[in-house]
């Protein structure tokens, strides 16, 4: 049987080493070529890469050569041949295949390196590509020739990262350029490597035209008040690499960070972040970071112009004030005001670039974290005075955005979509005698969106400032809404007069208004419901205060 390798030269064909690259990223690619060449391997590779190859002086095989065919559908079609995968998936140790392979004519393939379409970065393009290049994207020939050279591991070394070249050509110099001779457990590390780069880039795939072909297209299917992407049919889970943490929670817990990025320098939230000093973080403190970005970005945006500094001081993922200002020194020593007892040990998170005034505010209170879009000249440096305090920088720090967030239980996984808390101001309804003008309605919503974020059962203490809004109480995470009041009321002490509370809930009994008036609460936001409401408006009336029911329940549990 005449085969398109016959033109090969014999001494080619009789060495028996093939190695098949093709990579869109021709980084480094002709260094490793180069390598395997001079250990004896045959090059084969396709289009773009085999001419970078050719002309960086590596001798290469086209593989149109090897399968006797031409590329077609602009280049869509050239590596899915049985020319090809015959070499790869023939299994050594099973005489029919290698006699079935001789009979062919086909030659073994030893070395198989492939990265994929930038499927992954292209779909993070801003402003976002059109559908028909993002389709473009999706690779076909490259998963399917890496997980055929990964399942035939035991006889294939498979490269699908281009930082495990080095060590591939490393072990190959070790055995003279023998693939057989390679350790089995780097061929298996290479095989898994292989398949969770496309397990993550076909959980991308599918994530992302779950959000453009059936989200943008408008399926009928949405969430129960409507807001939000609905979720998917499936839940499909990648990350990056693995960020080993020193420990858990407690010293006995091992733990990790993985980005949410797809392996394509695409990072977002904390894995974008740039940290300046400090010891690396712990588990805690990025549980710590995540709720104090909750918090600043749910005070960022259109709705804040008015008062675009915001600071939030957290503690254990719950806050000890938040605050709003025009002036961000200002914002910082209301939020610390709050509650600076347990604020010992904090993390804290800027919506604006720290000033150096701030920086000389903070001084050396212990601070675990800061978090910032940025710095100005000097303030890194003050910042940097008090040893192994973290300082990050997140440049895109906005506003909170709708998205879809998942929670891992016992036996399954939970999904809701997450974002700032969507109230029709004009239709939350004063339902006192005593009416609210528009400084109260405006510190409402200031108090709605930081209760928003605070574990329930909650309720906060919030006043206007002199240049903003500020916290001075938090009761978080009670069993009992009137234990909350209680707890926010020791937080504020003298500073609970004439302050108004907010709440996540309804209040179930009058017994919460009543505590709170007794510490000299005069106005009341909550999302009414009860079937006690009239007794609780009563209790209102009662004590001469205001009371707004906006309609919505703000759980966090």
């Amino acid at each position: 049987m005449a085969t398109p390798d016959e033109a090969l030269e014999p001494d080619r064909a009789a060495a028996g080493r093939r190695a098949l690259i093709s990579v869109h990223d021709k980084t480094g690619i002709v260094e490793f070529a180069a390598a395997l060449h001079g250990l004896g391997f045959e090059i084969v590779s396709t289009g773009g890469t085999a001419r970078i190859l050719s002309d960086g002086g590596v001798p290469v095989t086209d593989v149109t050569d090897v399968t006797g065919h031409p590329e077609v559908f602009d280049g869509r079609v050239k590596t899915l041949h049985p020319a090809v995968h015959s070499g790869i998936l023939a299994r050594s140790d099973r005489p029919d295949d290698i006699a079935t392979l001789a009979e062919l004519g086909y030659h073994r393939i030893d070395v198989v390196c492939i990265d994929l379409y930038p499927f992954e970065a292209v779909s993070n393009r801003n402003p976002p590509a059109a559908d028909e290049e993002l389709i473009e994207m999706i690779d076909i020939g490259g998963p399917t020739l890496l997980r055929a050279a990964a399942k035939s591991y035991r006889d294939v070394l498979v490269v699908a990262e281009s930082d495990l070249r080095t060590e591939v050509i490393t072990a190959l110099e070790e055995v003279a350029g023998d693939p057989t001779a390679i350790p089995d457990d780097l061929r298996r590390r290479l095989a898994v490597a292989a398949f969770e780069r496309t397990a993550a880039y076909d959980v991308h795939v599918a994530t992302t035209l779950h959000a453009r072909l059936i989200c943008d297209a408008g399926e009928p299917f949405t969430d129960s008040d409507g807001a939000g992407d609905p979720p998917p049919h499936r839940l499909l889970l990648a990350a990056g690499a693995a960020n080993h943490l020193r420990y858990g929670e407690n010293p006995h817990q091992s733990a990790a960070f993985y980005p949410a990025s797809d392996l394509v320098g695409v990072s977002s939230g904390l894995a974008a972040a740039t940290q300046h000093s400090g010891k690396a973080l712990s588990f805690n403190n990025y549980l710590d970071l995540d709720a104090a970005l909750r918090f600043c970005r749910s005070l960022t945006g259109d709705e804040w112009t008015s008062f675009p500094q915001a600071c939030t001081v957290i503690k254990h993922t719950n806050a000890c004030g938040v605050a709003v200002s025009t002036d961000q020194q200002t914002a910082w020593s209301d939020a610390l005001a709050s509650d600076p007892e347990s604020a010992f040990g904090c993390v804290i998170a800027f919506n604006t670039p720290v000033t150096l005034r701030t920086a000389e505010s903070i001084g050396d209170q212990f601070v675990e974290c800061v978090i910032a879009p940025g710095y100005e000249d000097g303030a890194l440096d003050r910042l940097c005075q008090k040893k192994n305090r973290r300082l990050l920088t997140l440049p895109d720090l906005t506003a909170l955005t709708p998205e879809l967030r998942w929670r891992q239980i016992d036996g399954g996984w939970l999904a809701q979509s997450e974002g700032a808390p969507v109230i029709d101001w004009s239709a939350v309804r004063c339902v006192t005698s005593r009416t609210v003008d528009d400084d109260q309605r405006y510190l409402a919503r200031f108090g709605v969106a930081v209760c928003a974020q605070v574990k329930s059962n909650c309720v906060v203490f919030v006043k206007p400032t002199d240049s903003g809004f500020t916290t001075v109480g938090i009761g978080p995470g009670q069993t009992s809404r009137v234990e909350a009041v209680r707890i926010a009321a020791r937080r504020a002490g003298q500073r609970a007069s004439g302050a108004m509370m907010v709440s996540d809930a309804f209040f179930p009994f009058r017994d919460g208004i009543d505590a709170a008036h007794e510490i000299g609460i005069t106005a009341v936001v909550q999302p009414g419901g009860s079937i006690r409401d009239g007794e609780v408006i009563d209790a209102a009336d009662e004590h001469d205060m205001t009371m707004m029911f906006t309609g919505t329940r703000l759980f966090r549990h």
